[in-house]
Formats: C-alpha cells, sequence, structure tokens
C-alpha cells in the first residue's frame, strides 16, 4: 500500500517527511558555554509546522514575507522567550543579555513551513552554582536539550554533560532507540580557573548528577527523514498534493486525481496502530453484525473524523492565542479511550451475565431432565436461526453502542488530515482543502468498513448451534472480544493521558 501511494503521488526521488517530533511539537536548545567571568549561552526553539503556522499568522507574515519583516519579528520573539528564562547564581536572580538572534525557515509537510530561532545570549555572572529553568511552551511536546561546556573554566559538578546530539536543532539522529532528551533544567558548578594537569595526568571529569525534570509529554521517537521510512499515509514535504495546491490552474482532472491520492492517504493512516481496526474487529466478532451496520459505522466515521479536523483547523485559525491544538487532541484522545473502555466494560459484564447464566441453565438440565432440555433446545434453536449462532446474546449490537464506537473512532483528529487542510487555507484554497479532508476521512474510514465487513463475513464459517456441545469455547468467544474492547480503551486511555508510551497503540 505504502509503495502505490509513493507512485500515485508522483515521489521519484527522497523527500524530507513531516517534521521528525511530530507536526505539534516545539523543540528546545540551551548550551552553556563557561567562561571564567561569564557565561555564553545558545538557546534555540525549532517550531514544526502547527507551531509556525500559529506564529505566522501572530506575526501577521507569511514564511514569503521580506527578511526585513521577518528578522525584526524573529529577534523581538528571541528576547520575549529569552524572559521566560529563570537564571540563579548561588541563589540571586540574574538577568541575561540578549546579544543576537538568527531566523531559518524551511519547507514541512504539505505546503507548511518549520521554522527555527536561534538567540545568542551572555549571563553577566560570577563563577558559582548556576540553576536553569525554561519555561517556553510549558508542557508541550518536543526535543529538549541541554549541552554544558567548560573550555576556558573548571567545571567541578553539572546535571547535564557536554555531548550535542541535534546540534543546535539542526540534526536530530534518526536512531529509533533514541528517545528525545526531555531537559528544561540544568544546575552547574564553575570555578574561574581552567583546569591544572599535573603528573602527566588528565584531568578529572566534572561528576554528572541528574537533577528531576518538569513533567511534560514527551516526545514521539525521532523518525528517519526520508520517505521510504515515513509511516503509511504520512503527508510528506514536496508531495504530489503539495504540489498541486501550488499550481495556478487546477484543472477538474487533476482535482479529481488530488482526491484519489487523499482517499488513499486517509486509507493507508487508517492500516498504522490506533484507528480502530481491532476495536471494530473485536465489536464485531460477538455480536450481531450486518453489512448495514458496518455502512453506518463507516459513515459515522467520516463524519466524526471530518468535523474533528475541521474544528481542531478552526482553532488553530482563530484561537491560537488562547488554545493549545496539541491539548485539543489530548483532551479528545482521552476522551475516545475512556468511552471504548466504556463500551467494552459494558459488553463484558453483560456477556459474562448471559454467558453464566445461559451455562447455568445447560448444566441443570442436561442433568436433571435430559427431555425437557431437549426440548427446550429445539425451541431456543428455533428461537434464534434467523440471525446467527446462539452463543450471541439477543440483539447484542444496538445503534447506540454502534455510533459510540463510530464517533470514538474518529473522534481523535489526524495531523497529516490537519496539514492538508491548513495548506490548503494558507494558498487560499478552502475549498479544496475541505474536499481533500473529506476524501481523507472517507479514506479512513472506508478501511474501518472494509474491517467490519471481513469479519461478518468471515463470522459464516463459524460453527453452528449444533456443534456448541463439541466446541463449548465458542460460547466465549462474544465474552473474550468485548475483553478486547475493554484493554484497547484501557490502552488508549493510558496512552493518551502519557501513562503508556505510544508503541503501545493497537491497531
Amino acid at each position: 500500500m505504502r509503495h502505490f501511494l509513493l507512485l500515485a503521488s508522483f515521489c521519484s526521488i527522497t523527500m524530507l517527511v513531516a517534521h521528525p517530533l511530530g507536526n505539534f511539537s516545539v523543540n528546545h536548545y540551551a548550551k552553556f558555554e563557561l567562561g571564567p567571568h561569564r557565561v555564553q549561552m545558545t538557546y534555540a526553539i525549532d517550531l514544526a509546522e502547527i507551531p509556525t503556522f500559529e506564529m505566522l499568522r501572530d506575526w501577521g507574515l507569511k514564511s514569503s514575507s521580506p527578511r526585513d519583516q521577518l528578522d525584526p519579528r524573529a529577534a523581538a520573539q528571541a528576547e520575549a522567550w529569552i524572559k521566560n528564562l529563570s537564571i540563579r547564581v548561588d541563589g540571586a536572580q540574574v538577568e541575561p543579555v540578549f546579544e543576537s538572534a538568527g531566523l531559518a525557515i524551511a519547507d514541512g509537510a504539505g505546503n507548511l513551513p518549520v521554522m527555527r530561532i536561534t538567540a545568542k545570549i551572555r549571563i553577566p555572572s560570577p563563577p558559582g552554582r548556576l540553576e536553569y529553568e525554561d519555561h517556553n511552551f510549558a508542557g508541550r511536546a518536543g526535543w529538549k536539550e541541554i549541552v554544558i561546556a567548560a573550555d576556558h573554566a573548571r567545571l567541578e559538578s553539572s546535571s547535564q554533560g557536554n555531548q550535542d546530539r541535534s546540534h543546535a536543532l539542526t540534526a536530530y539522529p534518526p536512531d529509533p532507540l533514541a528517545a528525545p532528551p526531555q531537559d528544561l533544567r540544568a544546575e552547574f558548578v564553575w570555578l574561574p580557573e581552567a583546569p591544572v594537569i599535573t603528573s602527566h595526568r588528565a584531568p578529572t571529569a566534572p561528576v554528572i548528577r541528574p537533577i528531576p525534570q518538569p513533567v511534560s509529554k514527551p516526545a514521539p521517537v525521532p523518525a528517519a527523514l526520508t520517505a521510504q521510512n515515513a509511516p503509511a499515509g504520512t503527508v510528506i514535504r514536496n508531495d504530489f498534493l503539495s504540489r498541486l495546491l501550488r499550481r495556478d490552474q487546477l484543472p477538474f482532472g487533476m482535482i479529481l486525481i488530488a482526491l484519489v491520492v487523499a482517499f488513499g492517504l486517509g486509507g493507508a493512516h487508517a492500516l498504522t496502530p490506533g484507528h480502530g481496526k481491532t476495536i471494530v474487529a473485536a465489536y464485531l466478532v460477538g455480536s450481531r453484525g450486518t453489512m448495514k451496520h458496518a455502512a453506518l459505522l463507516g459513515a459515522m466515521v467520516t463524519f466524526t473524523h471530518t468535523i474533528s479536523v475541521f474544528a481542531l483547523g478552526a482553532a488553530t485559525l482563530f484561537l491560537f492565542r488562547f488554545i493549545v491544538p496539541e491539548k485539543i487532541t489530548e483532551i479528545l484522545g482521552i476522551v475516545s479511550g475512556l468511552s471504548i473502555f466504556i463500551l467494552g466494560a459494558w459488553m463484558l459484564w453483560k456477556r459474562l451475565r448471559h454467558r453464566v447464566s445461559h451455562s447455568h441453565h445447560h448444566h441443570h438440565h442436561h442433568h436433571h431432565h435430559d427431555h425437557e432440555h431437549h426440548h427446550h433446545h429445539d425451541h431456543e434453536h428455533h428461537h434464534h436461526a434467523p440471525a446467527s449462532h446462539s452463543h450471541v446474546p439477543d440483539r447484542e449490537i444496538t445503534w447506540g453502542s454502534l455510533i459510540t464506537l463510530a464517533v470514538s473512532g474518529g473522534l481523535v483528529p489526524c495531523e497529516s488530515a490537519l496539514v492538508l487542510l491548513l495548506s490548503a487555507i494558507a494558498l487560499g484554497r478552502v475549498g479544496l482543502g475541505l474536499l481533500l479532508l473529506l476524501a481523507f476521512s472517507l479514506g479512513l474510514a472506508g478501511v474501518l468498513m472494509a474491517t467490519g465487513m471481513v469479519v461478518l463475513y468471515a463470522k459464516r464459517i463459524l460453527p453452528k448451534r449444533k456443534t456448541d456441545a463439541r466446541n463449548p469455547w465458542l460460547g466465549w468467544i462474544p465474552v473474550g472480544s468485548a475483553a478486547v474492547v475493554t484493554l484497547v480503551g484501557m490502552v488508549l486511555t493510558g496512552v493518551a493521558l502519557g501513562w503508556l508510551p505510544a508503541r503501545w497503540l493497537i491497531g
């Protein structure tokens, strides 16, 4: 599927994907270079696509605006960030001195830019114990790195070392096993004199003593920056849709091709973990579902996903000063996970009660009223025959539970869909952006519908009532499927709350 989408997107060369730490990430970097009478500091903030979009709107500028307009705003922004840095030397507050700032803007996912502002700062302070804390963008996910280097002073102890892993946020390590640092606090003690080498022995390295860090949502592990390693359904830089949106003229045929590609991206995105395939399969495998139910499921997922992305896009456009879009996504993730957990727990309780009652009734008649048991069995079989297997409770599937499942499956907006919408809006093609969003949502819902239909078809091969006696475990299938839904809801809630790593996401 991924190779097909790459071909459909006319991606014949290696391209950069979206920001390696996610479209919502805000990444921090602070490097302290110690001298005998002062400390030089490099402070950088790297904004992914969504926060860059918000900041440029706040400035009233575009990434293509003249540099004589962008650079002063970047310098002013850097000075504002510096005011949110807490620096204390031997317990006394020290005001850092802003010296200069540099702005770098590059293309990100879709047509949205990414932006990095790097400031040079001087800390006028005598040697001693320095305590540092960064209060900018509190709680936002991202790479948070602190480097402490002593070239012209003696560093006695430090909470961080001198390894620069990201090269001032210009080259994130692609190692999938390397978790992003989460350091926003630092402490170190330094002396003015350089280390003295005696008896041909090298100076002792400073003692590294890590300190507690502020609690924040962990950033995803960096991804390799090539299209070949991009997750399925990811909107990448300079892809077909991005180039199409930048065209001056859009023939009807090109728009149709764009909608097909967006549909494919949505379907491929649904194949990645965390989009409800496991829930749909587990729900329908133990219920009296029909193709009508599968169709409703797809329609509701499409509607909910489209509305959620549109609402998040509106919040990003008009409420960015008051609402952090990432927080909305987190809240929706919690609501989605909890609703799935509650639905699963209700199903589990109902099916367990039915199964225990059925087992007790069957056991009683088998041992004490064999003739009556067979009569009741025949009557029960006649009663259930038109639908499906008798180990599924009567009218187990309800419109309320099905709609809850569908809404939960489409409630959490996808970053790629939001990037598509904002990219179109930024280029003045709002209508096309909404159509691409709808096509993307239809592709996502199509995978869930297909999953449901496959499950419904596969259920036909399960043994019928007459073989239940020889396969008593079949009666526990609905119970097991409800338990799976409950477990998935617990995992999704745990991931949304930050209690579990994102790699725990299921289907």
